[in-house]
């Protein structure tokens, strides 16, 4: 098994707990791991999962979608990931760092999901 790993992907998107949130949209960082087969061994890109194609269906499903909580968009992400790649395991933590909660001095905050296949 080989871990494939995107940290700090950026994707600009429009979710939140409030509708100034939703409104205004903000950037967020994913951090995916992949476990995939040993394939991609073969040093082809025809027997690996793409990390170009995952980073362009996070994408698609920020822009597609509009969450309030990081927890779902989190998990929406992992079973997109799940659904279109094979892949034994996949973690997506979605970080925010743009939060600032009142009295709080948080660098960002964050959900992770993992799924199994």
């Amino acid at each position: 098994m080989i871990t494939v790993e995107l940290h700090a992907l950026e994707v600009f998107g429009r979710h939140g707990a409030t509708d100034e949130e939703r409104e205004r949209g903000q950037t967020f960082l994913y951090d995916v791991d992949l476990d995939v087969s040993d394939a991609a061994l073969s040093d082809r890109l025809d027997d690996a999962v793409d990390y170009e194609e995952v980073a362009a269906c996070i994408r698609a499903l920020s822009d597609a979608r509009q969450f309030t909580l990081l927890e779902a968009l989190a998990a929406a992400a992992a079973d997109e990931i799940v659904a279109r790649f094979p892949v034994a395991r996949v973690r997506v933590r979605v970080r925010k760092p743009d939060v600032r909660p009142a009295g709080m001095d948080v660098e960002w905050s964050a959900a992770t999901v993992e799924r199994r296949t």
